[in-house]
């Protein structure tokens, strides 16, 4: 008797267990996906900074691939992504790629053994962050009564100098090093280009 109770317990709780899927996780809000695909948190890697949002998101699910395709074309055109290639073949699924506004993704669907995957490789530029006008803190010299030395201008320093003698503080020539956004999006570009 308490044999075959244990196992019915144990039988409910695998499906109950089974049954349950997390919620689909989203890190980029114009990105929607369907019901029935759970976040793989190990395989997935996010990268922030202030200008720009990096990520390979993998989620895993039993869909086929061609329906889980189609869905996401669908959802992601309704988001304003246009569709720029599209290619398939037996051995490594199929993958889409899209471009919004100076962002670029990636969408590759392959089968494993027991699961469909969906991988998104992804970057968005952010919004720049507000800037702030002014600061609520008093300077240094209320909060303390001493006075800082103030460093001479450029301008007056070089006006000192003697004849034949150079400046230490003069302004480093410009860099033609692209911005990292810029290194980013080449990235995601290079990537994406077959």
């Amino acid at each position: 008797m308490n044999t075959k109770f244990f196992a019915a317990a144990a039988l409910v709780l695998f499906a109950t267990g089974c049954a349950t899927t997390q919620p689909v996780r989203r890190q980029f809000d114009d990105i929607n996906l369907p019901a029935g695909l759970v976040y793989q948190p190990g395989d997935s890697i996010v990268i922030e900074s202030p200008t720009i949002k990096a990520a390979q998101l993998v989620y895993r699910g039993r869909l086929e691939p061609i329906t889980l395709s189609d869905s996401m074309r669908t959802r992601l055109e309704a988001s304003g992504w246009r569709q720029v290639s599209r290619t398939s073949n037996s051995a490594d699924g199929t993958r889409q790629v899209y471009e919004k506004d100076g962002s670029a993704l990636d969408v590759h669907i392959y089968e494993g053994l027991w699961y469909t995957y969906l991988t998104l490789n992804t970057s968005q530029v952010l919004p720049p962050a507000p800037v702030q006008t002014g600061s609520d803190t008093p300077p240094a010299a209320l909060a303390t009564g001493v006075e800082e030395p103030k460093a001479a201008s450029p301008a007056k320093a070089s006006a000192n100098l003697e004849p034949g003698m150079t400046s230490e503080a003069q302004p480093a020539p410009a860099k033609s090093d692209p911005s990292f956004t810029q290194r980013v999006k080449d990235f995601f570009t290079n990537l994406f280009t077959w």
